[in-house]
């Protein structure tokens, strides 16, 4: 018995349906005379989360970071269990597997995933299934392939996975862990590979914006008179042109001015230095990839990369066009004949433009999207065989098939031919320039006359328009005499770069090249696949909108980072926030799915990676919160400033620490429901003012006052001098934390040794804490601990054992406490 295992239930229905009958629906799954067709819908596989490895990762520590799985676990989807049975028990039926995924990598690795987790050794085959009607299928049906063939692109989309995993669940705990310690008590910060640096695209866009400032220039357009008619052109001024600014461009409107009066003055002769005429020619408009469909539609349409991808999936069960997920722009040449077909169907689909077209297309025309070089597992986006019928769709179907069916018929059409005119005008020993294009054959372009807001759509980031194409040129060559006539003055202004949409966006992410920082890594680049996948683009943008770190704006829907957004990108370092690494990682994913290497080298780099990075989160700097999660203002740790004081409850009650400890080990007591600032101050200055030999001990008074935001407030001098007698307390509960008591004296365990780190140090002594209460000196602050020797870096001294509640000290003499 043959098994189909498809990707989804539509697809596995299409399937059946060109099997030899009679077909017999069964629970989740169809038998017929060709074999038995099952499915899976989506990854019903899922990753294990890092507590199903070890419980004790359900608390998020950064001593535990990086996770890393020594073997990767895979586990079966609660609302995929009864499927998943239906598919193992017809496997173990089976006598040979046909894999139905889609023809990409992750459609590679769904079906893959299921049949490695039950352990099959029977032989599989694989469908290749880039459209779903009937003929599509029962020839690819007849083209069967090994599916040993696309080891190499699991293998990739395997790598692809664990990066994922690795970045997005070690770095998210990382920095959001970073994040809480600055008092961001209730924000969790998702990482990803891909995710954080197209978020910092648009923030790094936006700053552009707010620190953009207006330059005014001004240009001159000159009219010329020639013998076969008038045409105007532009003034180039020299490099040495007085006013000019480092881009070349002429702000002081004296110098405009006056150039202006000089060109009017007499002689008006002119000449026409150069004169060069050239035939170009366009070739045709490529088919669609989902990207390049996504960044059409949504500056024709508006419509946004999620709802591309959708209407493109449903016009894809229909049979309509075929399959979506594409990341190819080219056609396979077997596929050509099918040509006049779907020209046909094109003619009687109820648009009056299509019909239009396609009765005009040349079918016997190749254009250069026939390529099988180009064609990996799939092709372009196109019509199918399947007649449409407009009045049968909705408005948005018929807007994403007329682009699909419109890119179609124009590879049955001329290529677009023009002369394209340069003419330089030597005049007052100045240089004026006019361009200029006359068409020859409008060829392909003819479909897309109507739509000439494409075209300033596209080039809507650039600062001009060509300012001396003036359009048609009278016929003239070198050294022709021309004659000023007049010329027109115009102030313009530079302009901010355009906010991202989710249809540029998603076009940067494709086009990524663009945005790295390295510059040779710019070059290398210009070539890969972009960041992300044609699947995945368009879900990544959505994501950043519904977690808040993006709002759109405005009818085109501009991106504007959220504040949260600045505070996250801010700390990131280069490696997460430029794409850089991960373009180079999606470049070695595609060249791994080619056989160019390994699984294992890939997730040792990214380990290596993550690792560092885990490290750089434990020195994030956030912006400290001003408020807690209840909106009450926070109080700035007055020692790092980098934390806010936290209340916590211990054994003997409440008080109040760093955020980011044990970074930093502030602590006070509390105060009705505050932190006692006063009494921490008064502590330190006792401390300093106490006698004693002890090197740096500091007798200056710390002046608290309070900021206008109700924070305490020190100058940097005194936050110097604070730090100073912190770092002594540091000592203390440094040696406390591995210290172990015998008789009369106390042995430190583990000298060189990382402190142990825990909300209290001191506040878990284990045996120890019984022989450390038997000492005779009574704390005479807090009354409930005992004074101890403590050996610090600067000499002995006497610290409470109830630290660091209580945080009293005390010189030492003669081997006592001295206490006053």
């Amino acid at each position: 018995m043959r098994l189909y295992i498809a990707e989804k239930p539509s697809m596995g229905a299409e399937i059946a349906k060109c099997l030899p009958g009679p077909a017999r629906r069964g629970d989740g799954f169809v038998e017929t005379a060709g074999g038995i067709v099952t499915w899976v819908f989506g990854h019903i596989l899922r990753q294990a989360e890092p507590q199903e490895y070890d419980e004790k990762y359900k608390s998020w520590r950064a001593e535990d970071l990086p996770i890393v799985p020594s073997q990767w676990k895979l586990l079966v989807d609660d609302d995929a269990i009864k499927q998943f049975n239906i598919i193992k028990r017809l496997i173990e039926q089976a006598d040979e597997l046909v894999h139905a995924g889609d023809p990409d990598r992750e459609g590679q690795l769904l079906i893959d995933e299921v049949l490695d987790y039950v352990g099959n050794v029977k032989p599989v085959k694989r469908i290749l299934l880039n459209a779903l009607d009937e003929k599509s299928i029962k020839e690819a049906n007849n083209s069967l392939r090994e599916n040993s063939e696309f080891f190499n692109l699991k293998q990739s989309a395997l790598a692809r996975a664990r990066a994922d995993w690795l970045i997005g669940m070690n770095l998210s705990r990382a920095y959001t862990l970073a994040a809480q310690r600055a008092g961001h008590r209730n924000l969790v910060l998702p990482i990803g590979r891909v995710k954080t640096p197209t978020l910092a695209l648009v923030v790094r866009r936006e700053r552009e914006i707010e620190n953009f400032h207006p330059v005014d220039y001004y240009t001159i357009k000159a009219k010329f008179h020639h013998d076969k008619g008038d045409f105007c052109a532009v003034w180039n001024p020299k490099d040495i042109q007085v006013g000019l600014d480092s881009e070349g461009r002429l702000i002081d409107k004296d110098i405009a001015d006056a150039k202006l009066a000089e060109f009017l003055d007499q002689p008006h002769n002119g000449l026409i230095s150069d004169y060069t005429k050239t035939k170009k020619q366009e070739q045709q408009r490529l088919p669609f990839s989902l990207s390049s469909l996504q960044v059409l539609a949504g500056k024709r349409f508006g419509y946004d990369p999620q709802q591309v991808l959708d209407t493109a999936q449903k016009l894809y069960e229909k049979k309509l066009t075929t399959y979506p997920r594409s990341d190819c722009e080219y056609l396979p040449t077997n596929q050509f004949k099918d040509s006049q077909a779907i020209l046909k169907n094109l003619q009687a689909f109820g648009d009056e433009k299509l019909a239009k077209w396609s009765a005009g297309a040349d079918p016997i025309i190749k254009s250069r999207a026939w390529n099988d070089k180009k064609i990996s597992a799939h092709h372009a986006i196109i019509p199918t065989r399947v007649p449409a019928s407009a009045d049968k769709l909705s408005p948005v179907e018929r807007n994403i098939y007329f682009l699909v069916a419109q890119a179609f018929i124009a590879q049955f059409y001329p290529v677009h031919i023009y002369n394209q005119t340069k003419v330089l005008i030597a005049y007052k020993d100045e240089q004026f320039s006019a361009s200029g294009r006359v068409v020859v054959d409008m060829g392909w372009k003819e479909l897309y006359t109507a739509q000439t807001k494409d075209k300033a759509e596209d080039n809507s980031d650039s600062q001009d328009n060509n300012e001396e194409d003036s359009g048609t040129l009278p016929a003239m060559k070198k050294q022709d005499h021309v004659e000023y006539v007049e010329g027109e003055l115009s102030q313009k202004a530079t302009k901010p770069p355009t906010r991202f949409t989710p249809a540029s966006l998603l076009a940067a992410m494709k086009d990524i090249h663009k945005f790295v920082k390295d510059p040779e890594a710019k070059k290398k680049l210009k070539d890969v696949y972009g960041i992300g996948t044609e699947a995945t683009r368009a879900t990544i943008i959505d994501d950043l909108i519904k977690r808040k770190f993006m709002i759109t704006t405005g009818k085109k829907k501009y991106l504007q980072p959220t504040q949260s957004a600045y505070m996250l990108i801010d700390a990131m370092p280069d490696e997460l926030s430029y794409p850089d690494f991960t373009a180079i990682w999606e470049d070695r994913l595609h060249s791994m799915a080619d056989g160019d290497g390994s699984l294992e080298d890939f997730i040792t780099q990214q380990v290596e990676f993550t690792t560092s990075l885990c490290g750089k989160a434990y020195g994030a700097r956030f912006q400290v919160a001003a408020t807690d999660e209840s909106g009450q203002t926070t109080h700035i740790c007055p020692r790092c400033k980098s934390g806010v004081l936290m209340k916590r409850r211990g054994k003997n009650g409440d008080f109040w620490g760093c955020s980011a400890f044990p970074k930093c080990r502030m602590t006070c007591n509390d105060k009705d429901g505050q932190p006692d600032l006063v009494e921490a101050q008064n502590r330190t200055r006792n401390y300093g003012n106490s006698s004693g030999t002890r090197a740096g001990a500091v007798g200056k008074k710390i002046n608290f006052e309070a900021s206008p935001f109700g924070n305490p407030y020190i100058s940097e001098e005194e936050m110097r001098e604070f730090n100073q007698q912190f770092q002594l307390m540091d000592s203390f509960s440094a040696a406390y934390s591995g210290a172990t008591s015998t008789n009369s004296h106390t042995k430190f365990a583990n000298k060189a040794n990382k402190p142990t780190v825990s909300a209290a140090p001191l506040e878990h002594m284990g045996d120890n804490s019984k022989a450390l209460t038997q000492d005779k000196y009574l704390c005479p602050k807090c009354r409930e601990g005992h004074l101890r020797k403590i050996k610090g870096r600067n000499g002995a001294f006497w610290g409470c054992t109830n630290y660091p509640r209580c945080t009293a000290t005390f010189d030492d003499e003669k081997n006592m406490p001295l206490i006053n």
